[in-house]
């Protein structure tokens, strides 16, 4: 069974998510997306959309929800609404999750090969670790 996944989901839910994965909070919610049900989401994920790039961040799932496809389900839904924005490459940084991306395609980038957008977000430039591993999409 293909997990739910909807818009916009309440902005208390994808925070205690993030906080429980240990994730930093978006500057905006605008772009982002929840698995499960509205009242109780299991999963979120985000996209920070600069022009024809953009940055896939926040893929956070519920501990008890892993391995019900709910994290595929959202990237799937992230890449779909990335492609109506007009978005060609979709960029990532993780630190736990490079096996996962690399199995929906994925591939590792050497972080000074970001374009000037991505190079410029928080996540990017402060918030994920110089170890994170950098990879890249083309949609």
């Amino acid at each position: 069974m293909t997990p739910r996944i909807f818009r916009s989901p309440a902005p208390p839910a994808v925070l205690r998510l993030l906080g429980e994965a240990k994730l930093p909070p978006p500057e905006s919610l605008e772009h982002f997306f929840g698995c499960g049900t509205e009242e109780l989401p299991q999963g979120v994920v985000g996209l920070e959309i600069y022009g024809t790039d953009a940055l896939l961040r926040s893929l956070a799932v519920d501990p008890a929800a892993r391995g019900r496809g709910c994290a595929k389900a959202l990237v799937r839904q992230a890449e779909q609404h990335a492609r109506q924005c007009g978005v060609r490459r979709l960029y990532l940084l993780t630190t736990s999750a490079a096996d996962f991306f690399a199995r929906l395609g994925y591939k590792r980038l050497e972080r000074d090969g970001a374009p000037a957008a991505i190079r410029t977000t928080s996540e990017f430039a402060t918030l994920c670790p110089a170890g994170s591993v950098f990879m890249v999409k083309e949609l």
